[in-house]
């Protein structure tokens, strides 16, 4: 058993003590330098935490209203001469499917302006967000028009197939898509970041909008989301912090269902808050996207921020 250095004046005592208590002197010993190292944390993430919410404050307006739809090209018959110069280089254009930005609770798609960025320097042009009402009361009713969404989405641009990357809520709701609505033909790949698969328990007080009681524990709405889903053909990751305090427990963002090809992905030191828009996390959820066969590696694999 080592002792720390604090401890060395100690040894005849320590050697001499009956068990547990030398034990219980290497623990106390080495508190100090522990408690130092989990405060240093927390005051990062907590400070992280804190600049995140005052950006978002200030860019929170400009996500209000949803996004505009870029319309397709219309071809003329005599296209102008700037037309037949030739095109300026541009970064090449993923192969992969659309990626739809889904917010959390009585949020908006302000909070992926950096995710969005950081797919845009991928190659990635077809990223689009998806807004839904802070009065909508049912995961089930926002489920059903993220349906609506992702398929005018497919029609505009061809694609079969998209990928979604939800925050907190915004998970769950996409989540249901998937697995209760047949989404799942639609949807190749769901990162989740900070979603409550298994419920969280929040501020009480919270539980006067309905859409928080489905997030409880045990609600009808995680019962069904519980029940079997064979066949599903959506893949899903869903990233956790260890200093989320807004999913309690944080384990909870886990996501663990028998008929799931899930991977979760544990992230240190950053909460949550910051999941959508550190650029740690933005780096993963790139290479999650560009798996293009089923998902390997160690659920451990995941982005160190501290």
């Amino acid at each position: 058993m080592k002792v720390t250095t604090a401890a060395q004046p100690l040894l005849p005592l320590y050697r001499r003590l009956p068990e547990p208590f030398p034990a219980l002197l290497t623990d106390l010993t080495a508190l100090p330098g522990r408690l130092t190292g989990i405060s240093l944390t927390l005051l990062k993430a907590t400070a992280l935490e804190v600049a995140v919410l005052a950006g978002h404050v200030l860019l929170y307006p400009s996500g209000i209203v949803q996004e505009r739809r870029p319309a397709p090209p219309v071809p003329t018959a005599n296209p102008p001469d700037a037309l037949l110069a030739p095109p300026a280089p541009r970064l090449p254009v993923s192969p992969g499917p659309p990626v739809v930005l889904l917010h959390g609770f009585f949020d908006n798609r302000s909070v992926f302006l950096l995710l969005r960025r950081a797919l845009a320097q991928q190659g990635r042009h077809r990223v689009e967000s998806v807004n839904f009402s802070p009065l909508t009361c049912d995961v089930r009713v926002a489920a059903a028009l993220l349906d609506r969404h992702v398929e005018e989405i497919c029609r505009r641009t061809g694609s079969e197939r998209v990928d979604i990357v939800g925050h907190s809520l915004g998970g769950l709701i996409a989540r249901y898509y998937a697995q209760r609505l047949g989404g799942d033909r639609r949807v190749r790949i769901l990162v989740t970041l900070g979603t409550p698969h298994a419920g969280t328990r929040v501020v009480p007080l919270a539980d006067a909008h309905p859409i928080v009681r489905q997030m409880r524990p045990g609600s009808d709405l995680l019962e069904e989301l519980a029940q079997p889903a064979p066949g599903c053909r959506t893949r899903f990751v869903s990233f956790w912090s260890d200093l989320d305090h807004v999913i309690d427990p944080m384990e909870a963002a886990c996501l663990d269902h028998p008929d799931l090809a899930a991977q979760n992905v544990r992230v240190s030191g950053i909460g949550h808050l910051a999941l959508p828009v550190h650029p740690a996390v933005a780096t993963r959820i790139r290479q999650v996207l560009d798996t293009p066969g089923p998902l390997t590696g160690p659920a451990s694999a995941a982005p160190r921020t501290a």
